[in-house]
């Protein structure tokens, strides 16, 4: 066994002490990974919920003035941000001034001790702390650093979701044809970038683990947008066409958008051939299918003016409630428009058990489930969102003892 992974087992011996005297429990297959957890807002905190929940022993560190977040309301619960809550459960806490040289001494030593770092800071921001990837890995070669930016790591412009949202072109895309660009309703490159980080830092813990080398992992806002869009980023570099904003409709497939009914709206998702017969004949119009204008996916595309008023017609009939209980019986794609409200209720009809509280009897908070179900190694549900500094002492004494 290579030296780098003898210290790595006998670190992991000392993570599991961290990990139970933190009250993390159950099998995570994280379980005596120690992340410092140097980021804030959305995207950084996003990815170390992740490993946290999988078992890591995240320590978040703040300034002084605490995460951003935590001052994003409305909407609160008691005197915390809902904001701030979404993305910080599982993780114990401490504040550190980098101005003040102990507490930048303690920032070091977590690093040297970490399995993985994450930061979000513009490019180039730790350096003058002795944070940055080149002189950590001196004293921690085999730590798996991972740096967030909005821009990449050449670039000081500092990365805002809404700012990427309108220079990837997503903007563009999104709103009525005739109407103003849009944003999304969620930071979704934030996001999107979170799990793309989580995706780096896992795939770097296995190459660690096949080889004992650490290494740095970068991602940022604009290329996880770029990425995420998927099929209308591939329509200008792989078809030379550049996607519109087209409303609820989609650019490849129909009917697949919300359309009124007697009553209300109704989501159609017609995917294929099957799906577009058992529309035809709920909608008592087995003849659709034979037309050629609409027989094929293509034809019903190119021919949707002309199907649009056929099918709208055929839905007058009923209200959006009475035609989703019809056409989901008869196996056909569909769903009303809920609230956040709704949707959250409808999961916890199906059996999704979509909220789960953590905490304790002092502090206990409904939080949203992890969506990853592992059979052998599941994740856990053990610490609420920490206050401003809730675990300093602890964390000040484990980091001031020995540790090699």
């Amino acid at each position: 066994m290579s030296e780098p992974n003898k210290r790595r087992y006998y670190v992991n011996d000392k993570a599991q002490e961290l990990r139970e005297m933190f009250g993390r429990t159950g099998n995570g297959p994280l379980a005596g990974i120690i992340v410092a957890d140097f980021a804030r807002v959305l995207a950084g905190p996003m990815a170390t919920m992740m490993l946290a929940d999988l078992g890591a022993t995240v320590i978040k560190v703040e300034s002084p003035g605490g995460d951003d977040t935590r001052s994003w309301t409305p909407p609160k619960r008691g005197e915390d941000a809902t904001y701030y809550l979404s993305i910080n459960r599982n993780k114990v806490d401490i504040v550190l001034d980098f101005r003040d040289a102990e507490d930048l001494a303690l920032a070091r030593e977590l690093a040297r001790r970490a399995d993985v770092l994450v930061e979000n800071f513009k490019p180039g921001g730790l350096k003058k702390y002795g944070l940055d990837y080149d002189t950590v890995a001196e004293s921690n070669p085999t730590v798996v650093y991972s740096s967030v930016t909005g821009f990449g790591s050449h670039n000081p412009m500092p990365g805002y979701d809404l700012l990427v949202q309108g220079l990837s072109g997503f903007m563009s895309i999104t709103g009525s044809p005739d109407g103003e660009p849009q944003r999304a309703g969620v930071a979704i490159f934030d996001v999107m970038t979170g799990l793309h980080t989580t995706i780096g830092i896992l795939a770097a813990l296995q190459h660690r683990s096949n080889t004992g080398e650490g290494q740095k992992v970068d991602t940022n806002l604009l290329s996880s947008a770029l990425s995420g869009l998927a099929n209308q980023t591939s329509a200008y570099v792989a078809g030379g066409v550049v996607p519109k904003r087209m409303g609820n409709a989609h650019p490849s497939v129909y009917p697949y958008q919300p359309f009124e009914t007697g009553e209300g709206e109704l989501i159609i998702a017609c995917g294929n051939g099957t799906q577009f017969a058992v529309l035809a004949e709920a909608c008592g119009h087995p003849e659709w299918t034979t037309d050629p204008r609409f027989a094929k996916a293509g034809d019903r595309n190119a021919n949707r003016e002309e199907f649009q008023p056929l099918l709208l017609e055929a839905l007058s009939h009923r209200s959006a409630q009475e035609w989703y209980e019809v056409l989901s019986a008869a196996g056909m794609p569909c769903a009303p428009i809920n609230t956040i409200e709704q949707g959250v209720q409808y999961a916890e009809r199906i059996g999704l058990e979509p909220v789960v509280e953590v905490g304790d009897a002092a502090r206990t908070i409904p939080t949203v489930r992890n969506p990853i179900t592992l059979s052998k190694s599941p994740v856990s549900y053990d610490l609420a969102p920490p206050a401003l500094g809730q675990d300093d002492e602890a964390v000040r004494r484990w980091l001031s003892e020995s540790w090699d």
